[in-house]
């Protein structure tokens, strides 16, 4: 499996991209937050082929290595088992984590969607790298989807494991709060979509959030 001690320090921040499925877009947002810090990004975009994931890693997987960082695909096992990106992302709808640990060997990042102990439970059975656990806050991608609050995310993350990242209304002011979550019950990072993927100055508010993670 992938060296934890490697993944784990580039997962402090993971840019995950908004699926509004324009290229020259994200390719320009990526550029710009890797300026800002980021070391991780997520390309979440269920609108393209096989094919248009392909040709996006093409671009962007020499961009994150040039910076000693991570692109995973959400989903796509194919794409990265062609060799196009350092990882995936999986969620209960896509090949189960040991099927995908089988398919990709142990050396690629494997990333588990997560929302509660059992989830957490079967992303570590199966060799999963880390969890992506949410959502901890309100957030206007799942406007119906009910909170886990940071109280019962530190819970979890507690009791997990395997390392767990927060995603879900990451902003400044939520990755705030974390400061007065126990540090044994704190994630190795945050991820983020609006507050990077809308923001004006995508360089400037990777920056922000970066600065604002507890010390």
């Amino acid at each position: 499996m992938a060296d934890t001690a490697l993944v784990n320090p580039r997962l402090r921040l993971i840019l995950v991209t908004d699926g509004v499925g324009d290229p020259d877009r994200v390719e320009k947002v990526v550029r710009e937050a890797l300026l800002g810090g980021v070391r991780c990004v997520q390309l979440r975009e269920s609108k393209w082929s096989a094919r248009q994931m392909l040709r996006a890693c093409e671009r962007l997987t020499p961009m994150l290595e040039k910076v000693d960082g991570l692109l995973l695909v959400n989903d796509r096992i194919d794409v990265v088992a062609a060799g196009a990106a350092h990882g995936a992302q999986i969620g209960h709808r896509s090949l189960t984590p040991h099927l995908a640990r089988e398919v990709l060997g142990p050396n690629a990042v494997l990333g588990y969607s997560a929302h509660d102990e059992d989830e957490l439970a079967l992303a570590a059975k199966h060799g999963c790298n880390f969890a992506l656990l949410s959502p901890v806050w309100p957030t206007t991608s799942k406007r119906n989807a009910a909170c886990l609050t940071v109280p019962r995310a530190a819970q979890l993350t507690a009791a997990a494991k395997l390392p767990v990242v927060w995603l879900g209304g990451v902003d400044s002011t939520t990755i705030a709060e974390i400061a007065v979550v126990p540090s044994a019950q704190r994630p190795i990072g945050v991820a983020v979509r609006s507050a990077i993927m809308q923001a004006d100055d995508p360089q400037a508010a990777t920056a922000e959030l970066l600065q604002t993670w507890p010390k």
